[in-house]
C-alpha cells in the first residue's frame, strides 16, 4: 500500500460541511492540524458520533477554558532542555516536535500551539544528563512522535543511548502503528535500525497509542508483525475517553484484539484535565466501572491492564471505587511513595486526583517544592533555559 497523503488544511476535508469547516478554522489556527487519507478512510462520515472522527477532527470546545495546559506539571520535571527525570529509573527524551496524528485529546496539547516551543531538536543535553545518572535504566523517547523521525536520525539517538551501559530499555511512544502503519512495514531501513538496537538483553519497546478497536486494521496488523519480527516489544496505552471508547464492549474488544495481535494492554489512563479537553472527560467512577465491565469480557491477557492517573505526584492506580470511596495506590511516585495505599472520599463528579477531598496529604503541590520552574507560557521565550526541580525532588 502506498504511503498516505497528509493533510494540514481543514478545507481539504470536504466530507465536513463548509459551514462547519469555517468554525473549525479558529481551532486549526491555534493548534496544529494534521491527518492522512488512510486514517480518514476509517471514519464513517454518515455517523455524527463516529469515534475515529472525534479522535482527529477538531471540535469547537477545544477553545473552552476547561483545564490547564500542563495538567501533570511536566514543566517541573525538566532537568535539562528536552529531558525530564520524574521517576528514579526513567528519563523522558522529548526528541520530536511533530506528531503523525494530532489527537484532539492530547495531554501535551501545549506542544502543538504555534506560540510554544518545548520539544528539542538537539538531544545532546538530555543524553549527556542520562549518561551521568546511572540510576536511569530506561529512556522513553517521546514528543511529538519519534517514529516520524528519519531512520538515520533514530539510529543516531539509539546509538548514543546504547553507548550508555546502564540504559537497558529504550521506549518509543507512538501513534504511527495505527495511524500510518505503512510507515513501519514499508520502511526497511527503520526496521533494520530497530533490529540493530533491540537485542535479547536490551529491548526496544513501542508504546503504541491505540484508542479504539477499529484502528486495528489489516495494515495495523502488518505493522505490529513487522515490529515483532524486528525484535521490538509492543504494548498499548490509551486514556478512557468520553464519546470514543467509553463503552465496555468497545474496550473489551480493544483488549481482545490487542492481545490477539501480541500487543500487551498496558495502561488505561484517566484523561488528564488539559485545556480544551472537556468533551472527553469522564468521572473517575464512570471510567472505573467501564474498565471493570470491559475486563470481565476478556481473558487474563487483557486483564493485565492498569487504570491509572498520570498525576504530578506519580501514577495513581485506581484499585476500586465503591460506596463513595476511591481505593488507590501509587503505582509510580515522584517523591518515593511507591505502593502507598490511599482511601479517599470520591464525590460523584470527581474526574481527577485533585478532585478527591484529602488528596493533598499524599503529595506536595509544585509551588511548595520547586525553586525555579519555568512555566509553559514562558517556554516559547526561553527554549534553551534549564528547568529543574528542587534538590529535594531530584535527590533519589
Amino acid at each position: 500500500m502506498a504511503q498516505p497523503r497528509y493533510i494540514t488544511d481543514i478545507d481539504k476535508i470536504t466530507q465536513i460541511p463548509e459551514e462547519e469547516r469555517e468554525k473549525l478554522k479558529a481551532i486549526t489556527d491555534k493548534f496544529v492540524f494534521r491527518v492522512n487519507d488512510y486514517y480518514l478512510g476509517l471514519i464513517d462520515w454518515e455517523d455524527p458520533e463516529d469515534p475515529i472522527k472525534k479522535l482527529v477532527i477538531p471540535n469547537t470546545n477545544e477553545l473552552a477554558d476547561y483545564g490547564r495546559w500542563d495538567a501533570s506539571d511536566e514543566d517541573t520535571n525538566y532537568v535539562v532542555p528536552g529531558c525530564q527525570h520524574k521517576y528514579t529509573t526513567t528519563a523522558l527524551l522529548i526528541c520530536s516536535e511533530v506528531c503523525g496524528a494530532y489527537c484532539r485529546y492530547c495531554f501535551r496539547k501545549r506542544l502543538f500551539r504555534n506560540d510554544v516551543k518545548e520539544a528539542m531538536i538537539d538531544v545532546d543535553p538530555g543524553i549527556n544528563y542520562i549518561s551521568e545518572h546511572p540510576e536511569i535504566n530506561n529512556v522513553l523517547l517521546t514528543g511529538g512522535d519519534p517514529l516520524i523521525l528519519a531512520a538515520r536520525r533514530l539510529d543516531m539517538i539509539f546509538e548514543r543511548l546504547r553507548e550508555i551501559d546502564h540504559v537497558k530499555i529504550i521506549r518509543i511512544g507512538s501513534k504511527l502503528p495505527v495511524f500510518n502503519p505503512m510507515r513501519i512495514y514499508e520502511d526497511k531501513e527503520l526496521l533494520e535500525v530497530i533490529r540493530k538496537h533491540s537485542t535479547s538483553e536490551k529491548r526496544i519497546y513501542i508504546m503504541a497509542h491505540v484508542n479504539h478497536p477499529r484502528e486495528i486494521t489489516p495494515e495495523a496488523h502488518k505493522g505490529f508483525q513487522a515490529l515483532h519480527e524486528a525484535g521490538a516489544i509492543v504494548v498499548n496505552q490509551t486514556p478512557v475517553l468520553k464519546g470514543i471508547n467509553d463503552d465496555p464492549d468497545v474496550l473489551g474488544e480493544l483488549m481482545d484484539k490487542l492481545s490477539w495481535a501480541g500487543v500487551t494492554p498496558y495502561y488505561f489512563f484517566i484523561n488528564r484535565p488539559v485545556r480544551g479537553n472537556e468533551d472527553f472527560v469522564l468521572t473517575l467512577e464512570e471510567a472505573y466501572n467501564i474498565v471493570e465491565e470491559a475486563k470481565a469480557k476478556t481473558s487474563g491477557l487483557g486483564k493485565r491492564v492498569r487504570l491509572s492517573m498520570s498525576h504530578t505526584a506519580g501514577k495513581v492506580e485506581i484499585l476500586a471505587i465503591e460506596d463513595g470511596k476511591a481505593y488507590l495506590k501509587f503505582h509510580q511516585a515522584r517523591d518515593g511513595n511507591y505502593g502507598k495505599f490511599m482511601i479517599l472520599d470520591c464525590p460523584k463528579d470527581a474526574a481527577w486526583f485533585d478532585d478527591l477531598p484529602g488528596n493533598e496529604q499524599y503529595w506536595d503541590p509544585p509551588e511548595k517544592r520547586v525553586e525555579d520552574v519555568v512555566s509553559v507560557n514562558e517556554m516559547s521565550d526561553m527554549p534553551k533555559q534549564r528547568r529543574r526541580r528542587s534538590s529535594a525532588s531530584t535527590a533519589k
